[in-house]
């Protein structure tokens, strides 16, 4: 059986198309038909070699997904075939499996991970794997797998907000719209979204932003006086400029590879602050997919409204130009 998959190839490319053959499942296994998948900026990060050299190339891409559970290898519990499930990073319940080994038509090996979206199928480990009820959209799905979870995740575990508490974002994508509308939940007082794209703040409004900013480098920096600062630019002027401004910093953009952070004047109006990286807002998948998923079904989380574009598989290199260039929300790539 061969399944098509966009996989990149090198590093700064276009991603190309293969038919891969799908192997046999082993221990802890699943397969699972990938019907929607969103794009992160991880996955422009990665296109970029953000991190340095990639010695996985070739590979299959993307970590978020809503899908069908077709087949399960041995030992697997947790889901079952027909499951709708969400396709996740972060781990959740099960076993975590060894990563599947794809090959193409003439035998050439390409990599994937313990989940792979950017393709048709895939084998996934079970411990990325979350059912789901089977009235959610598939979507809406692909959002739990990172956007969601990971914005939310800041607020409730990395910056555990309290009412009337402020907080600034900048970069308002997927993940920072999550924290915009998870801090307005909460009752935060102030809700600052940073964003040099002008419908970007307007998205960040209609999500519970009070203020807006174009420029951050434009604001004073006030010592203290702000509780939160996150940071979904990976910008290290702009989280330098943020940590002088916050009791608390919290990074989920990527530098670049090799780039330094430097704080200037350490001796005055830093006693105390936080600064901190976020793992997927510390989500549990098992726990949290669920309840926001009834947060969702209640009317409490506005999802629908995250999803800006949609594009077919075959068009996966445009979605990622429209991602790069900052000027959308959420974009899902749709399989069939």
């Amino acid at each position: 059986m061969y399944m098509k998959a966009a996989v990149l190839e090198e590093l700064h490319a276009p991603l190309t198309f293969m038919d891969l053959e799908i192997p046999e499942l082993e221990r802890g296994q699943v397969l699972v038909q990938v019907v929607k998948s969103g794009i992160c900026g991880a996955q422009i990060g990665e296109i970029a070699g953000t991190n340095g050299p990639d010695r996985y190339l070739p590979h299959l891409m993307g970590h978020e997904g809503g899908g069908v559970v077709l087949k399960i290898g041995s030992e697997v519990t947790y889901v079952k075939v027909g499951d709708h499930v969400v396709m996740h990073w972060r781990k959740g319940t099960g076993i975590e499996s060894d990563p599947p080994k794809y090959v193409t038509q003439t035998g050439l090996p390409v990599g994937g991970g313990w989940v792979t979206t950017f393709n048709e199928m895939a084998v996934v480990s079970e411990n990325r794997l979350t059912a789901i009820d089977l009235n959610i959209p598939f979507e809406i799905a692909a959002l739990m797998g990172c956007a969601v979870t990971t914005g939310l995740g800041i607020v409730y575990n990395d910056a555990q907000l309290q009412p009337y508490q402020s907080i600034m974002v900048a970069g308002c994508g997927g993940v920072g719209l999550n924290v915009i509308q998870g801090a307005n939940l909460i009752g935060c007082s102030s809700i600052t979204a940073v964003d040099m794209h002008a419908c970007k703040l307007a998205m960040a409004k209609g999500f519970g932003a009070t203020d807006f900013v174009f420029d951050i480098f434009s604001l004073a920096r006030s010592g203290s006086n702000l509780d939160v600062f996150v940071d979904c630019t990976g910008d290290v002027g702009v989280i330098a400029y943020g940590y002088a401004m916050a009791k608390k910093t919290i990074l989920v953009g990527q530098p670049k590879a090799g780039e330094c952070l430097t704080l200037p004047n350490m001796r005055s109006n830093y006693c105390g602050k936080i600064l901190m990286d976020s793992q997927g807002g510390q989500t549990n998948p098992t726990e949290d997919i669920p309840r926001y998923l009834r947060m969702y079904m209640d009317g409490l989380l506005d999802l629908d409204g995250l999803i800006t574009d949609r594009f077919p598989l075959s068009e996966v290199n445009a979605a990622l130009g429209l991602v790069r260039y900052g000027k959308s929300g959420r974009v899902i790539l749709e399989m069939g």
